[in-house]
């Protein structure tokens, strides 16, 4: 607000002790508990541009392939790139923020009812490459995952603490590069986890198929989990 007293401007502060973000997350909780009763697994994906969300998610649905259903949301700046090189693999939605530098819920619930259908066991939220912005937005996912390339250097959980923090799990992407460059896994993880104790660090490289297997075991045991978790809350 802004008073003119005199001939000069004099500013005032209004405190409003609102919370303008509640509404969002109120609607990503609801998305949640949505996902949860109907069985489906939803992982946000964070990282930097060019890490390798899109490898990775195209080496997931390959190594699924007949097994397991996988549905997938591609959030970017501009163009469906992403979407259209995911789509022979799975089911897939372009989100265009048009310049927004992270996705939001009422996006991605708009994308999920635009999916040929709602009923999958795995649903992945390729987020815009981002590590600032979008490790302040909930999705309504169950599982935060932060990829962190070989190529971008082991000390950037100290250098992007929230994104760690807000994560629940870290996988170390473009491992076939590491005679390359001066990168340790054994680094990056102990410097994550001194951020996030209970991370979770999986090591894969979608190009050659290294450590994707154990990648999607550690997605199957998290959705066995979910529901499990969801028959003892109804019992």
């Amino acid at each position: 607000m802004t008073e003119v007293i005199a001939g000069r401007a004099r500013v005032k502060t209004v405190v409003l002790n609102r919370d303008v973000n509640a509404p969002l997350r109120g609607r990503a909780e609801q998305l949640r508990q949505e996902w949860t009763r109907r069985g489906i697994l939803v992982v946000n994906l964070l990282s930097s541009p060019g890490a390798g969300k899109t490898s990775l998610l195209e080496a997931t649905a390959k190594h699924w392939s007949g097994r397991q259903g996988m549905q997938v949301l591609v959030g970017d700046l501009a163009t469906d790139r992403d979407a259209q090189r995911l789509a022979p693999w799975a089911p897939v939605v372009q989100l265009t923020t048009g310049g927004a530098c992270h996705l939001e819920v009422p996006l991605v619930e708009r994308g999920w009812h635009e999916l040929p259908s709602q009923d999958c066991r795995f649903l992945f939220i390729e987020n815009v490459g981002n590590l600032v912005c979008p490790a302040s937005h909930d999705l309504g996912e169950h599982l935060r995952v932060l990829l962190l390339s070989t190529t971008e250097g082991d000390d950037k959980p100290g250098k992007y603490p929230k994104a760690f923090r807000t994560s629940q799990m870290l996988v170390i992407s473009k491992t076939d590069l590491l005679p390359h460059v001066p990168f340790s896994v054994d680094a990056a993880c102990a410097d994550a986890r001194a951020i996030q104790p209970d991370l979770e660090c999986v090591p894969v490289c979608a190009r050659t198929g290294a450590g994707v297997a154990e990648w999607c075991a550690a997605l199957e045991r998290r959705r066995d989990a979910l529901l499990a978790g969801r028959t003892d809350a109804s019992g």
